[in-house]
């Protein structure tokens, strides 16, 4: 939640952890991980026998779950088991979901798809997709984003068949193929329970994480578990004039209008506000914080501007709880060299803070840009989530399953940054929360789609505890009804 601060300390982790769960986690992690299973908008750079290996190895890795649980496929490679629990109708009707995604984004400077595995690229310490196990760390690319979340699903799932466990309510995995491609196989996963009017109970997808000096006066380590969203949305930024020939150009050609239209869109901020989910974290804390910031935290609604500006001004992860904020991520100009451009374009990747919308963020950027020769419009985009209760018994499941894997940890809501999968179960479900059961240091925070990702074989130890905490301590449907 805080940017990497430079000073920080490379990762310690214990190098001879002897968890027999963990090193079963971290071994066959690295086996999933050399498969790289890049998902991408364009067909012709994904590979679909990559896809179909991936499942297959699943199937060798986790033969009990593959025989108690059903398995349906989704949208061609997405993935839906369900766990017939003991509680009949009303447990089927009301089931628990458990998310995670399998595919991975790309990695600069290979190709797609990825023709060799244990190809180095630049700025890794390792190949990315080698499943490198050194020292208690699993290295590549999805240790972290998010085959390490299915993998200690799974884990945990396994262990659970393995000592006659039966859940007294329906669990599905619901494990996605496309979701850094905000692709379908979440909707179709959807789509199946609606059409059997199943209302998930609670919804646990990828998302926050256990870290330390995440906020200012904050020492304790922290478990920010999302309770929303922000939407997300695309924009498509275009500037138009007359081409020709690059030896006679004219002034305020389209590449011009379109710079100074990105200059407005780049020095321009959001106002910034403390959100419901924002009001909760920062109240959740108060009691684990001292003076002048114990009185700040918990005054949040009344003080709310100020304390707006000052995460504002904190960072860039602080910066974007309390904003929409934009970047410029695609440039597109002339054909050639010496052709003068008669279209220049853009793309935004706005991300649209709880309190606005898709609508409203359009307008103001359209206002900011002030110039009708440049036109803005929106290529995808979704709406904020809805925010889930920081309360009731669904909240204290979490609690649960935290109190077994991270005893230290406080359990705090938050607003999460980026998009996942659970966004589509909103529609179904009102408990849905965002929650990643491993510790993070800045500097892993900074590797999820950078360089260098990687997860430790004590946390994925601490995960599988996790879910089988969580899994043993779901309650049956007659003692935990979901909230009105």
């Amino acid at each position: 939640m805080t940017g990497q601060d430079p000073r920080t300390a490379p990762d310690a982790p214990d190098a001879a952890v002897s968890d027999p769960a963990a090193q079963r986690a971290a071994e066959h992690l690295a086996t999933l991980v050399r498969i790289p299973t890049v998902s991408s908008r364009d067909a012709s750079q994904v590979d679909p026998a990559v896809f179909d290996r991936f499942v297959a190895t699943l199937a060798a890795l986790y033969p009990r779950t593959h025989d108690a649980l059903t398995l349906e496929r989704v949208a061609g490679h997405g993935l839906l088991f369900r766990w017939a629990g003991t509680g009949g109708a009303d447990g089927e009707r009301s089931p628990v979901v458990l998310m995670a995604h399998y595919d991975v984004v790309p990695v600069d400077g290979l190709p797609q798809p990825v023709d060799d595995p244990t190809a180095d690229a630049p700025g890794w310490s390792d190949p990315p997709f080698g499943g490198v196990v050194r020292d208690g760390v699993v290295h590549g690319r999805g240790t972290l984003d998010d085959k390490g979340s299915l993998v200690v699903v799974l884990e945990a799932v396994e262990a659970l068949l393995a000592d006659g466990y039966r859940p007294p309510r329906d669990v599905y995995l619901s494990f996605g193929h496309n979701e850094e491609t905000a692709g379908d196989a979440a909707q179709a996963a959807v789509d199946v329970l609606r059409a059997r009017g199943v209302t998930p109970w609670f919804v646990l997808d990828e998302g926050g994480a256990v870290v330390t000096g995440a906020m200012p006066g904050v020492s304790a380590p922290t478990a920010v578990v999302g309770i929303a969203e922000k939407g997300v949305l695309d924009v498509s930024v275009v500037a138009t004039a007359e081409g020709g020939h690059a030896s006679t150009p004219v002034p305020g050609g389209a590449p011009a209008r379109l710079a100074r239209a990105l200059t407005r869109i780049d020095r321009y901020r959001f106002p910034a506000r403390v959100s419901p989910p924002v009001l909760a974290l920062l109240q959740s804390l108060a009691g684990h914080t001292t003076g002048f910031t114990r009185h700040v935290f918990k005054n949040a609604g009344t003080l709310g501007p100020v304390v707006a500006r000052v995460l504002a001004s904190r960072g860039a992860e602080t910066n974007a709880l309390v904003r929409t904020t934009v970047a410029i991520t695609q440039l597109e100009g002339s054909p050639g060299a010496n052709v003068l451009a008669a279209t220049a374009r853009a793309t935004l990747n706005v991300r649209v803070a709880t309190g606005d919308s898709v609508e409203q963020t359009l307008w103001r950027l359209r206002k900011v840009v002030r110039d009708p020769g440049v036109s803005l419009s929106i290529v995808s985009s979704t709406e904020p989530s809805p925010v889930s209760p920081a309360r009731g018994p669904q909240w204290d499941l979490l609690g649960a399953a935290l109190g077994a894997s991270y005893p230290d940890a406080v359990l705090v809501p938050y607003l999460q940054l980026g998009a996942s999968d659970s966004r589509r179960f909103c529609a179904i479900a009102e408990h849905v929360y965002r929650f990643s059961p491993f510790d993070m240091t800045p500097a892993q925070r900074a590797s999820v789609h950078g360089v260098d990702e990687h997860v430790t074989v004590a946390a994925l130890g601490r995960g599988v505890t996790f879910y089988a905490a969580l899994l043993r301590a779901v309650p049956d449907s007659a003692t935990a009804a979901p909230e009105a």
